[in-house]
């Protein structure tokens, strides 16, 4: 008995000592799953090893500005040895009977450098997720028209994802240029 009172003990010191380690990041009210993810797009796509992900604040009065609820959670500056390097922000949009996490990175000048589905929950509808579809919005900036079906190749098996995530993309592009013109992505 005194034995698993030590165990646990030890576990616990070792969970609290894990917390503290590593419960103070920028992303620490999103799930590990999806951290790992977020890490290892930014990584792979600013060839980058060591970065900081550096939460953005928004105030309320200029979140009601934007086409998209922004929050500390959602918005980042990527910057290295106090180099920025770009921005990302981490949304979610509707499938057909779920949601899926998503990320869209930016070069400092607001252009899309990538855009990548992080964790999709259905079975159907995958294909948005391919980066032969999703290098589309590559290059993509604020007043340049994306229109499903139009200039935005349509995907059979997955319109209500593929829709969803060309509203999504034209909204946090809209919501990005609101946030230069207030100063906060600079």
């Amino acid at each position: 008995m005194l034995k698993g009172n030590n165990t646990s003990l030890s576990v616990g010191a070792v969970l609290f000592a894990a917390l503290l380690f590593f419960g103070f990041t920028a992303t620490d009210k999103i799930s590990p799953r999806l951290q790992q993810k977020l890490h290892a797009a930014v990584q792979t796509t600013f060839e980058l090893e060591t970065f900081q992900l550096q939460p953005i604040a928004v105030s309320s009065e200029v979140d009601a500005q934007t086409a998209i609820a922004l929050d500390s959670e959602q918005l980042y500056r990527i910057t290295r040895e106090e180099t920025l390097i770009g921005f990302a922000y981490l949304g979610q949009a509707p499938s057909m009977k779920d949601i899926f996490d998503y990320v869209v990175l930016f070069n400092p000048d607001l252009t899309i450098k990538k855009s990548k589905v992080l964790i999709y929950r259905e079975n159907y509808g995958r294909q948005i997720g391919s980066q032969r579809w999703l290098k589309q919005f590559v290059g993509k900036r604020y007043g340049d028209p994306l229109a499903y079906g139009e200039n935005i190749d349509a995907i059979s098996g997955a319109t209500i994802s593929a829709k969803s995530m060309t509203t999504a993309i034209t909204e946090v592009l809209e919501s990005m240029t609101v946030l230069q013109q207030k100063g906060l992505v600079q």
